[in-house]
């Protein structure tokens, strides 16, 4: 069964009443028959059942044992940390999500688990990190916002022998494109906010596990702490998933034509996009993704912010905003905005330059984008040449 298909007929219709659509059930508690007897459902934080119909959807897309649906993508991670006690260590990806950042260096070092940063598309380096305490480590592959793609089987075979679990944010690729579980990842998680919902209107987090004892452990710890996605927000997501693939291919589609136009231009430096034959991750991509993707980043040849704040300010159809993933191209300037936490020294080392700027390429028609980027492109140039006078 192809991927669409599968999607479409994994969300059953409902049985009480037929209805195509998933209902939603908007509801904090359910009637029980006797004390602890009940049809499945008691209270809403524990379980729900529209937020049952995409965890088991998200679960199946993701070739897991079970998915979990969390208030918020960092919620999601925060929930994979909660497996980890004082005195572990999660050996991460350098070129990380700046909450991912925030929440591993000022929230959890202080609870005495330690964090340490490696670029994981080099395998030898990764070999090499681990230390005795590494209990987890933790993979953007690509990664936010430079593009980088790690060997995700090969890291899962270092992690095995070791005893350590391999966590994959799956954020940027989704399942539509690449399932890490069955290159050997013990966990996946999403910001569901982003391509899995699609559309720019909720926001919501996913992990996926392995076996039944990571099942046991994630829901424990999704019900102890409480940050569950909410029923609306479940259908909202669901909604996205329906058309996921459809989605994949045409922001793959567009995101190649507009990294192969940004290659052209004299202001443009470097392009990062992994379907791009000399990007440096590309035959790793070729292996492990059906789509490269809907994320192109690119850095400027003045590494000034003025001009890339001029470049983002000036384009029309790419919109100023954060986030990422929906339907809606959006343009932003990682080092001012979703990277701003991270420390300006290990965000350049990890490649996120002051003038590096994150296109999420959307659906509109790539030709129109093209011609906004170009537009954009001589606005900035002409600021730079002023400025110079």
């Amino acid at each position: 069964m192809k991927v669409q298909t599968k999607i479409l007929h994994s969300i059953p219709a409902d049985e009480l009443t037929g209805a195509i659509s998933t209902p939603i059930y908007q509801t904090s508690t359910f009637v029980q028959e006797a004390p602890g007897m009940h049809r499945g459902y008691d209270y809403s934080r524990t379980n729900n059942p529209t937020r049952a119909a995409l965890e088991k959807l998200i679960a199946e897309l993701e070739g897991g044992s079970r998915g979990f649906a969390f208030a918020s993508g960092l919620a999601a991670i925060d929930a994979v940390v909660k497996l980890l006690a004082a005195g572990d260590e999660i050996l991460a990806v350098d070129d990380i999500y700046g909450g991912a950042f925030r929440l591993f260096t000022h929230v959890y070092q202080k609870f005495g688990i330690g964090v340490r940063y490696t670029d994981t598309t080099d395998v030898t380096k990764v070999a090499a990190a681990i230390t005795p305490k590494t209990k987890l480590i933790w993979i953007e592959t690509p990664t936010n916002p430079t593009l980088k793609i790690s060997d995700i089987r090969a890291i899962a075979n270092i992690a095995k022998t070791q005893g350590i679990l391999l966590c994959v944010d799956n954020t940027f690729a989704s399942p539509a494109a690449q399932k890490p579980l069955d290159l050997g990842a013990d966990i996946v998680v999403h910001s569901a906010t982003k391509y899995l919902a699609g559309h720019s209107d909720v926001i919501a987090g996913i992990v996926v596990t392995k076996t039944d004892e990571l099942d046991d452990q994630i829901k424990f710890i999704q019900n102890a702490s409480g940050a569950i996605l909410g029923p609306f927000d479940s259908w909202l997501a669901i909604r996205g998933i329906e058309t996921l693939p459809l989605r994949i291919a045409q922001h793959s589609k567009n995101a190649q034509a507009i990294a192969e136009f940004l290659q052209t231009q004299d202001l443009v430096k470097n392009v990062y996009y992994p379907g791009l034959p000399d990007h440096h991750n590309h035959a790793i991509a070729q292996q492990q993704q059906q789509y490269f993707g809907g994320v192109v980043s690119f850095d400027l040849k003045v590494d000034e912010t003025g001009v890339a704040t001029q470049l983002v300010k000036s384009t029309r159809y790419f919109q100023l905003a954060e986030s990422l993933g929906g339907v809606k191209s959006l343009i932003c300037l990682p080092s001012e905005m979703t990277h701003k936490s991270i420390p300006a020294a290990i965000r350049r080392r990890a490649g996120v330059t002051d003038s590096l700027v994150r296109l999420s390429v959307g659906l509109e028609d790539a030709e129109d984008l093209v011609r906004d980027l170009e537009k954009a492109l001589r606005i900035a140039t002409g600021r730079l040449t002023v400025a110079a006078r």
